[in-house]
């Protein structure tokens, strides 16, 4: 099978140490990636242990296709317990970070300890070196960028970045690289600011030699990506709005509606309007990023994509998208997840009757950075704050929801309410099975078998690592095993098993089934739920036998 190659490098930025070790037997096993990355959390990371603890571990790694030619691959995973959904998260970002971290020769970087100094940590093929840095202290993710460059040279594809929310422990802060793509969803951000790290820069020339199989299939996607006149190279993922607003729901006010009035200012043409040039990630030819600009304003962003324009557009009431742009902008600068920033702001707008507030959004926006008056009761997320704020509680596992509805969708409800990272769509993505008309949206009945598929798959490509974007489904099924080089069922059981590590940690930690749970109700849910549980051999409590996950068990 294939697999990552290169090192363990474990940084301490406590004693500033640094130590290296392979571990082959890892990736050969998980394949790299969020695989590989979940193995190490869960086997490393102490049950009990404080997401803003030194006793944390951030990881950064990337999959073995990161060596490869082929689109869809610019992209690398971070992984730590999560300061948002107390469990171990993952989330991956494209750019063009992962061939300047891969040239380092690690296949994983390890934070660990916490820094009395704020700290820029290098990482190079020949060293780490750690600079102090506390002029740096709350600089926004572009000033940390400029630094950088003027001081070493650096661009902004070398840096993992994050801005102050990260600095003040946002439960939702982001790691940021390339000034503008984001390690988005769990809080990964408040780690890596918990451990006083400003940035960590990656750049070498020592990239390990991993053989990628199947260049016939390789040089096919990557074809496809270059000729495809697919919507999505000039709209992003902003293209399916007015077709899930018309036709499914698109969450507004709150969760309280179920279509937005405004839509077509903010949806996928308008994004288009406002798009001046291509973007893309690293070695990718379909290029379906969004840099865009208002030229009124001067104001120039890189998306809002489909889940921005949900949580800052129809879920705040706002139908400007120079509104919504500038929102999403704030979030790059300062570091932070679009999706649970603007479902929280949305949840304080729906408390002071408020819907259709640009102004006090973005004002909402920089205090919750800060944690400064309202924000900081905000910056603890909509499971924290709901109750002071009197509203329902729109989160699962303390991550706020995207915008594809499980109310529409009911297998991406049962999705939402078992996955182990909570509210994520990205975790099992059975919507594009239910807007696709391949599976019948209403009810959760047979879709268990449905959702874990999906789930295994996804994790199999966040160890790959694969984009989801894209051509949709570019690579799945005989492209996965030519590239692998193995089994498809192998592979997938490979996904099974970083689910299973997942949710085992989350047990160890003393949860179970009662958090697989909606703040709505859909049909035959709780039967769908005892389902998923026996397909993938949990107890009925949805915990997972210490025996199932064996040799990778802690010590007590």
């Amino acid at each position: 099978m294939l697999h990552a190659k290169g090192s363990l490098c474990t940084i301490d930025v406590g004693d500033r140490s640094v130590t290296t070790n392979e571990i082959e037997d890892e990736l050969a096993e998980f394949i790299g990636g969020r695989g590989v990355a979940t193995r190490l959390a869960h086997d490393r990371i102490p049950f009990d242990a404080d997401p803003y603890g030194a006793e944390n571990r951030l990881y950064f790694s990337t999959g073995p296709l990161q060596q490869s030619q082929m689109s869809f691959t610019g992209r690398m995973n971070c992984t730590a317990l999560s300061p948002l959904t107390d469990g171990v998260a993952s989330a991956n970002a494209g750019g063009y970070l992962s061939r300047n971290f891969v040239d380092t020769g690690h296949s994983v970087v390890e934070l660990v300890g916490e820094s009395d100094d704020l700290l820029a940590v290098h990482v190079t093929d020949d060293d780490v070196e750690f600079e102090v840095v506390p002029e740096l202290e709350e600089a926004t993710v572009p000033e940390v960028t400029a630094a950088m460059n003027e001081r070493h040279g650096l661009e902004a594809e070398n840096l993992a970045t994050i801005g102050p929310a990260g600095e003040n422990g946002v439960r939702f802060a982001c790691v940021m690289t390339y000034d503008s793509r984001a390690f988005g969803r769990g809080g990964l951000g408040a780690v890596m600011g918990a451990k006083n790290v400003k940035c960590v820069t990656f750049q070498g020339d020592s990239a390990p030699d991993v053989d990628v199989p199947a260049e016939d299939v390789q040089s096919t996607v990557h074809q496809e990506a270059a000729t495809s006149d697919h919507i999505m190279r000039r709209q992003g993922t902003t293209n399916s709005i007015e077709f899930i607003n018309d036709n499914f729901s698109f969450p507004t006010r709150y969760f309280s509606e179920r279509s937005f009035e405004d839509i077509e200012n903010i949806g996928g043409n308008a994004v288009e309007e406002k798009k001046y040039k291509k973007a893309s990630c690293s070695v990718c030819a379909f290029a379906c990023k969004l840099p865009t600009k208002d030229e009124e304003t001067g104001l120039e962003t890189e998306g809002p994509e489909l889940e921005t324009v949900f949580s800052f557009g129809s879920n705040c009431g706002v139908g400007d998208l120079v509104d919504v742009m500038q929102s999403n902008e704030l979030c790059d600068q300062y570091g932070m997840d679009t999706i649970s920033c603007g479902n929280v702001v949305a949840a304080y707008l729906a408390s002071e009757a408020e819907f259709g507030n640009a102004d006090l959004v973005h004002d909402l926006v920089e205090k919750i950075a800060f944690r400064e008056d309202e924000g900081d009761l905000l910056a603890e997320g909509v499971a924290r704050a709901h109750e002071a704020l009197g509203v329902e509680n729109f989160s699962v596992k303390g991550m706020e929801f995207a915008a594809h509805d499980g109310r529409a969708l009911n297998g991406q409800g049962l999705s939402y309410a078992v996955s182990n990272r909570g509210a994520d769509h990205m975790y099992s993505t059975t919507l594009a099975d239910e807007y696709g008309g391949d599976v019948d949206p209403q009810g959760t009945t047979g879709k268990a078998e449905l959702v874990i598929e999906n789930e295994n798959r996804n994790a199999l490509r966040d160890s790959g690592v694969i984009c989801q974007f894209g051509l949709g489904r570019a690579v799945e099924g005989d492209r996965f095993e030519a590239l692998f080089d193995a089994d498809y069922d192998e592979l997938l059981a490979v996904g099974a098993r970083v689910v299973e590590l997942e949710r085992h940690f989350r047990t160890q930690r003393g949860y179970d089934g009662e958090e697989d749970r909606l703040p709505y109700d859909l049909p035959d849910l709780a039967s769908s739920i005892e389902e998923y549980y026996e397909l993938r051999g949990w107890n009925d409590d949805g915990t997972v036998p210490t025996d199932a996950v064996g040799e990778y068990a802690q010590a007590d």
